[in-house]
């Protein structure tokens, strides 16, 4: 009847732990940059006079992108971008399309995150048209890369009517991103209005879309932690009470990702408490996810810096399907053997199986790298420090590992002690808890699925 009870008592707790998470799996990881360092982030400011139509475009690329583009620039890097920028916007007056012509190009560098370098691409075209009724606008530079994108329409001498963005950019055409929109981040890529005699510009009537303010205290606190964090990387003398305190940073946010959800790493703390887990258990999970995290970050930081064509969000979101789907292959196995195991098949298999599933686990949680973690050793290995990048990296996934090590613990000391009250309190009619006591392993096994399948589905949609 204990063994009993220690089932029901088990499968209870991994239920309300799934029921906590599952709400979790649509919430993503906040960056330390505004919009995130694999962003390239668009603006197009149209200007309309009575013999033309004018465009400031201004491409705002942060820093895995500006890294990866970096090979390619040179003195005609500049003109051959905003030339390729022009024959990817569509202009149609009143019907007729109008070719862009590139009038100025301009290309520069800005200080970024842990050593690296932003980048601004500024091009000014022209069309020379009468404009007239109706105008159609449509960006198609670089679809494929997630950002901020924002368009603007302004007239000189003209106006504008029934106009579907603003008048005025409101990011200071890239400088300045809202708060209040960094959650949602604007995602205009066509405009349209009419034009017609008139004075100044009349300005949008198109609204902008709003969103939630990002982060709370906690939040605040570690995306300053973060950018101190990279900062450090930058610094030009690197002493040894620096080194320490970056070493100790990286321990500590390697601990807060820890805790995020959505890349499965709570999922081992429900699979430990809801297989009986060990405090060895937990180990063999804490280092498993360093090692994985550690190699991920290596591996997928070589591929950036040696393919630049390999948009570094597109990377991340494959690992995040990969990680999903490894956990829902384990939920299933689970579910295979759960449904197969008789009374007294607990073995030496079941040890096997659970080791199994504990690597399995780990190798999904440390999969995805941390969007610091990378900056953190690009950035040091362009400033020839790579052996101080990897132990950067290596400090983080140890943060995460004592994190997981110590929720595990926590967990099966739980379920411990939530027995002996179960033991001394009153006791389930024995029918009953026989029932739930048969679906406790498969239920166990269906939330791994469940949550597996869910991280694998959010990662997918981001492609």
């Amino acid at each position: 009847m204990k063994a009993i009870r220690s089932k029901v008592i088990r499968f209870a707790l991994l239920s309300a732990l799934a029921g906590l998470l599952l709400p979790a799996l649509s919430a993503g990881p906040a960056a330390a940059h505004p919009l995130g360092n694999f962003t390239v982030n668009h603006y197009n400011g149209l200007v309309v006079t009575p013999g033309g139509i004018g465009n400031l475009a201004v491409v705002d690329l942060a820093e895995l992108p500006t890294l990866q583009a970096d090979p390619d620039v040179d003195a005609g890097y500049a003109g051959r971008r905003c030339s390729a920028l022009a024959a990817a916007q569509r202009l149609v007056v009143a019907g007729t399309a109008v070719p862009w012509r590139v009038t100025e190009a301009g290309f520069a560098y800005a200080p970024g995150l842990g050593g690296l370098r932003t980048s601004r691409l500024t091009c000014r075209l022209t069309a020379a048209v009468v404009a007239w009724g109706p105008v159609e606008f449509t960006d198609a530079f670089e679809q494929d890369r997630i950002g901020w994108r924002e368009i603007s329409a302004a007239g000189d001498g003209v106006r504008l009517s029934n106009s579907s963005v603003p008048a005025a950019s409101v990011s200071d055409q890239l400088r300045a991103y809202p708060e209040d929109l960094l959650s949602d981040p604007l995602d205009q890529r066509t405009a349209t209005f009419t034009v017609s005699a008139g004075g100044p510009a009349t300005g949008g009537s198109g609204a902008v879309p709003g969103g939630l303010g990002a982060g709370g205290p906690v939040g605040e606190a570690f995306a300053a932690l973060d950018r101190t964090f990279t900062g450090l990387i930058g610094a030009d003398a690197l002493t040894l009470p620096l080194g320490l305190l970056a070493v100790g940073l990286a321990v500590v946010l390697g601990a807060g990702h820890a805790l995020i959800p959505g890349h499965g790493k709570t999922v081992m703390a429900a699979y430990l408490a809801g297989r009986r887990g060990r405090p060895r258990d937990a180990v063999v999970v804490g280092a498993t996810v360093t090692a994985t995290h550690t190699a991920g970050v290596l591996v997928v930081g070589l591929a950036l810096t040696a393919f630049t064509t390999l948009a570094g969000e597109t990377v991340l979101s494959w690992l995040g399907v990969a990680s999903g789907a490894l956990i829902a292959v384990i939920g299933l196995r689970l579910l295979l053997n759960a449904r197969r195991r008789t009374p007294h098949g607990h073995g030496h298999g079941h040890g096997h199986e659970r080791r199994a599933g504990l690597v399995g686990l780990g190798v999904a949680g440390g999969l995805v790298p941390s969007p610091s973690a990378l900056i953190v050793l690009l950035g040091a290995i362009a400033l020839g420090r790579t052996w101080f990048g990897v132990a950067l990296v290596t400090a983080y996934g140890i943060g995460m590992a004592a994190t997981l090590t110590v929720t595990g613990l926590l967990l099966v000391k739980l379920v411990d002690r939530l027995e002996r009250r179960a033991a001394a309190g009153r006791r389930l009619s024995a029918r009953l808890a026989a029932r739930v006591s048969g679906l406790a392993p498969l239920g166990t096994a269906a939330m791994v699925v469940l949550l597996g399948a869910g991280l694998a589905l959010r990662s997918a949609a981001a492609l």
